[in-house]
């Protein structure tokens, strides 16, 4: 199956050089460009792309505004943020907006390929090193625990609680069946409960909500 993407940036060699990468894989098509997140949105309406790659700095509507807006039109909707350096304060508050992901622009054409083919599987794009160390940078600035998230935690099993603490320590499904000894399908079901009981949409979520509740060693 062929995977949609849209591409957005205010910078046309950006945007060129994306749409020839990712139009180069046989499995990939690039059905459209937008150069800002006003004309992201409406371009997601129309085009229904299976992963918009969304870059975040831009006029009229930055990324992060167009990726809430984007998720909340659509739960399905599956956005990629595209940033020049890991550790950027703006790349968290998109995940936090709804993104699934995040990749370096000067990522390689197989990095990119491989990232956006992931999101589209409907995993979120969760590297235990990179995502790790920008979540752990940022949640460390919160002077207290994400307001609703103690009384959201109390909903959690004991299970459900260890399971979130080893999404957000970047492990997979089969990583946590492993280490807890048990089946997969039984992690897939302990994350389908964690997400609809805390009201995220995505591992990457879950991930950044287990360390502004300070389920993990923020730091650490």
């Amino acid at each position: 199956m062929t995977i949609r993407v849209l591409i957005v940036d205010d910078q046309m060699m950006v945007r060129e050089g994306f749409s020839v990468l990712l139009g180069a894989m046989p499995d990939i098509e690039v059905v459209g460009e937008a150069v800002n997140g006003r004309e992201a949105v409406a371009q997601v309406a129309a085009l229904r792309p299976d992963v918009v790659l969304m870059d975040i700095r831009m006029p009229e509507l930055n990324g992060i505004e167009a990726t809430r807006e984007i998720v909340a039109a659509d739960a399905d909707a599956k956005v990629l943020v595209l940033t020049t350096f890991d550790l950027d304060e703006y790349v968290y508050q998109a995940l936090r907006a709804g993104a699934s992901g995040f990749l370096l622009k000067d990522a390689s054409a197989r990095q990119l390929a491989d990232g956006v083919r992931v999101v589209a599987s409907g995993e979120a794009l969760l590297a235990p090193t990179v995502t790790k160390r920008l979540i752990t940078e940022f949640a460390r600035s919160a002077v207290s625990p994400r307001p609703p998230a103690m009384a959201q935690i109390g909903e959690l099993t004991e299970r459900e609680t260890e399971v979130l603490v080893l999404i957000a320590q970047g492990l997979s499904n089969v990583e946590i069946a492993d280490h807890l000894v048990v089946a997969e399908s039984t992690i897939k079901t302990h994350v389908s409960r964690i997400l609809v009981k805390l009201g995220l949409r995505d591992r990457t979520q879950a991930a950044v909500f287990a360390y502004e509740a300070r389920l993990v060693q923020v730091g650490g």
